[in-house]
């Protein structure tokens, strides 16, 4: 594209045109990554040095507002935040008695 012929305005045109394209997949770029994360999902993310876990509360429009453990809030960039698989021990299965076991 040859935009060495276009006037000021139409530079000023095509400028405005080319930051609402982007700023358009950057928004469709946001919204995909926080359809990877649902209200009440725990997740995790990184800050000085550590990492902060908490639970997802609400979508925005640029990020994910997680609240930590110590009830903090805080909105995080989507592409920051990692899921946290459940930790919790799992309760065995206890077999039942009106089972027989076919031999």
């Amino acid at each position: 594209m040859d935009i060495d012929g276009l006037s000021f305005e139409e530079l000023l045109e095509l400028n405005q045109r080319v930051v609402a394209r982007l700023k358009m997949l950057e928004s469709m770029q946001a919204h995909l990554e926080m359809m990877r994360f649902h209200p009440g999902q725990r997740v995790s993310f990184a800050h000085q040095g550590g990492r902060l876990m908490g639970t997802v509360v609400k979508y925005n429009r640029k990020t994910v507002t997680v609240v930590t453990d110590n009830r903090q809030s805080w909105n995080v960039p989507p592409h920051l935040l990692s899921p946290v698989k459940d930790a919790r021990p799992t309760q065995p299965q206890q077999p039942t008695a009106d089972k027989k076991r076919l031999r």
